[in-house]
């Protein structure tokens, strides 16, 4: 049996202001390419109305749902049409700015009463965003764009410290024309200054590069997404780069110790390594083996999952422990703080794997998100 043909893309309209430097039409037109839409032929097509920018979570729902439309202040911004006939009144209604006529057997959804959509990829769950693109109101565009990108679930410092920063940021890189890639390499570049600076005991150095390439860490995913221009290769290097460096910023930061004039003991710092860095991969361990066995992170399953994100031993609350240590003027301590924090958080994802395992009582382990 052949499968029904994908609808096709039709903006409706002409509108030169610009969202994250691409018009409503380029941004149209990026979204329906990365979800595998055509942008013509055939009689299924999905309406988009260039007056509004929406979220790409949007596009997807209504390219499902053949016979809906979403409005906006009533007026219909996406709309999936099944003929001709109900296509041109959908034109008509869209370039004069009013409702589409209830005879058209069209499902009408307001954006203003929908309920939340669950992003997996961005671990959340909130209302899809649109809004009217104008000159005046693109820069307010941009950022309701930019924190729809943002990730639900993540660490404190992510959610709470630099959101500001990254949006001017990742603004600035939209202006400039540069690519999120180039943000990654140059993130990586930060990176490798950081674990060198630690190799050698330059803590406050080290420290104000890792917190550039941290920032950057954020900003090249906002970058890609706001532009619509995220790639496998982008995606790859990227979590490539996040997997590798923070064992290899710990062991650096120990070595340091040397030279900063407070070294471990050898038998001290070989156990700080051990917790420091076998917890690392322990605790990846155990988040993969959750989503081997449950098909979702472990980081999402219940309320406390995703709290506990905020401070588990990830590079970035593992930062906020070594911060404070050298402000403290114990930088040695400070790691052996991270090691032992390392591997408390191993024995809180430890006991919550063997609870999704054993103590379901044949209830499915799904994210309290959906």
């Amino acid at each position: 049996m052949t499968a029904a043909p994908l609808p096709a893309i039709e903006p409706v309209g002409d509108n030169p202001a610009k969202l994250w430097g691409l018009t409503a039409a380029e941004r149209l037109l990026r979204i329906a390419a990365a979800q595998g839409l055509r942008t013509n032929g055939g009689d299924a097509r999905i309406l988009a109305n260039l007056a509004f920018v929406f979220d790409p979570a949007w596009l997807g729902w209504v390219a499902a749902r053949p016979g809906h439309a979403v409005t906006r202040d009533g007026v219909p911004v996406l709309a999936h049409c099944r003929g001709a006939a109900t296509a041109a009144e959908v034109r008509r209604a869209m370039a004069e700015e009013r409702p589409a006529l209830p005879s058209l057997g069209l499902i009408l959804v307001a954006q203003e009463s929908f309920g939340a959509l669950h992003d997996t990829q961005l671990r959340k769950r909130e209302q899809p965003f649109i809004e009217r693109l104008t000159e005046g109101s693109a820069r307010a565009a941009e950022r309701t764009s930019y924190y729809a990108s943002y990730k639900g679930v993540t660490d404190l410092l992510t959610k709470y410290l630099w959101p500001e920063w990254a949006l001017r940021l990742t603004r600035l890189a939209a202006q400039l024309g540069v690519s999120p890639n180039a943000v990654t390499l140059a993130g990586a570049a930060l990176c490798i200054a950081a674990g060198l600076a630690f190799y050698r005991g330059w803590y406050w150095p080290g420290m104000a590069a890792a917190l550039a390439f941290m920032v950057l860490d954020t900003v090249d995913g906002k970058l890609a997404r706001c532009t619509i221009t995220s790639s496998r290769l982008g995606d790859a290097l990227d979590h490539g780069i996040d997997h590798v460096h923070p064992p290899l910023w710990w062991w650096a930061w120990g070595v340091g110790l040397h030279a900063y004039g407070r070294p471990l003991a050898p038998d001290i710092f070989l156990a700080t390594m051990v917790m420091a860095i076998g917890g690392y991969f322990v605790q990846r361990l155990i988040e993969g083996l959750f989503i081997l066995g449950f098909g979702i992170q472990i980081h999402v399953w219940e309320k406390l999952d995703s709290r506990f994100r905020l401070i588990t031993a990830r590079r970035n609350p593992n930062m906020v422990i070594l911060f404070v240590a050298l402000v403290l003027g114990y930088p040695d301590l400070g790691l052996v703080a991270l090691g032992v924090w390392t591997m408390i958080s191993c024995v809180f994802h430890l006991v919550r794997l063997a609870q999704a395992r054993f103590g379901r009582s044949g209830r499915r382990v799904e994210s309290w998100l959906e």
